[in-house]
């Protein structure tokens, strides 16, 4: 087993399909769709893999309509060894009006590369220290409804009537509307610095002269620790219950079925990731900024042990801009992106030859979550 040969044919894997990675990318950056209906970049991306020599298990419609599975191996280890199973997550939705303002195109196409560039670096090894399968999973609806964020879809309802002849005959929804927003602007300078909550009115009534008989906001809910959500959640249903008292509404607030779970670190995973990523010609920042972002991603991390890289694209644009969308789909991107896609799958290859960094990898698992849970 020579890890520098796997390493070199990784990155020449990589390197060889550059043009077709791309392709894939712009594919799915020019098709932009919305959570859950990301039918374009699921069949673009599961025709990738289909196509890709035949050597993947790939799966279409993987338990979501628009999730796929793509699977290879296992290859090495002993007969009866438990299988070390590398996965590698694609993302591919896009935001209303802006398309692929998060760089998501961009997302699928890292873990593309970075399962063919390890197949290329562990098919002709027979022997590896244990077994080792590859999987790609295509996530969709990552922005919105996947557990991304805790969202309170929190719905008025009043009582209809004409604003200017009868207006005591009704009860005005969109005044608890408003009410429930300022109340929430009122709550934030209460709450700790790193908790966020954030919102719009989503609907307002129909006509000026019809009082509105519903009105519907649209709330994001973020702490950085999973465990103070609740006291965050009660806090902002008072609000809302409080304008509804106010008002004489009725109110409904709903959540999604999953929260979003913050990212189990795991200090083994990234140090390789980063002497990996320096060695290629990335730069970190000595201090990294904290991130008020949330991702469903942490209730992967909870589960098993896993790394979340960020990485530059070649722009100083804000993501979730225009101009960031269109800096996800312009060839300066491609060597930052290609560069982390070798960096990740040269990770997996560390792992993967040494079992002491294995072990290491789930105690600093089982710690992370054992120092959560405090």
């Amino acid at each position: 087993m020579d890890k520098q040969h796997m390493t070199d044919a990784l990155q020449l894997s990589i390197d060889g399909r550059k043009e077709q990675l791309h392709t894939l990318s712009r594919d799915i950056w020019s098709h932009p769709e919305l959570a859950f209906n990301e039918t374009y970049a699921h069949d673009r991306l599961v025709r990738f893999f289909t196509q890709e020599e035949q050597a993947w298990t790939v799966q279409s419609h993987y338990k979501l309509p628009t999730a796929f599975r793509a699977s290879w191996g296992p290859v090495g280890g002993g007969h009866g060894d438990p299988v070390m199973n590398v996965a590698f997550l694609c993302e591919y939705d896009a935001l209303p009006r802006i398309g692929h303002a998060c760089g998501h195109n961009l997302i699928a196409e890292v873990g593309a590369a970075a399962a063919v560039g390890l197949k290329a670096a562990l098919e002709n090894q027979r022997e590896l220290p244990v077994p080792v399968k590859i999987t790609v999973l295509g996530t969709p609806a990552e922005e919105d409804g996947g557990g991304k964020v805790d969202l309170i879809n929190a719905g008025y309802h009043g009582k209809a009537s004409h604003a200017a002849a009868y207006p005591w005959e009704g009860v005005n929804a969109l005044d608890a509307a408003v009410l429930a927003y300022n109340n929430i602007s009122a709550l934030r300078q209460q709450l700790k610095p790193e908790w966020r909550l954030h919102g719009i009115i989503k609907d307002g009534g129909v006509k000026p002269n019809i009082i509105p008989a519903y009105s519907e906001l649209h709330f994001y809910l973020r702490t950085p620790l999973f465990k103070d959500l609740c006291d965050l959640k009660a806090k902002a249903e008072a609000c809302f219950k409080a304008a509804a008292v106010a008002t004489g509404c009725q109110v409904e607030i709903t959540y999604p079925s999953h929260a979003c779970h913050e990212i189990v670190p795991n200090a083994t995973l990234e140090n390789l990731y980063e002497s990996n990523g320096k060695a290629l010609g990335i730069q970190f920042p000595e201090h990294p900024v904290k991130v008020s972002a949330s991702t469903d991603f942490g209730n992967v991390s909870v589960l098993v042990p896993g790394i979340h890289s960020f990485f530059y694209i070649g722009t100083k644009a804000l993501n979730h801009t225009e101009e960031y969308t269109k800096a996800a789909g312009a060839e300066e991107a491609q060597l930052y992106t290609l560069r982390t896609a070798k960096a990740l799958a040269m990770t997996a290859v560390d792992v993967v030859c040494c079992p002491d960094l294995l072990r290491q990898v789930r105690e600093d698992f089982s710690q992370a979550k054992l120092k959560q849970e405090k």
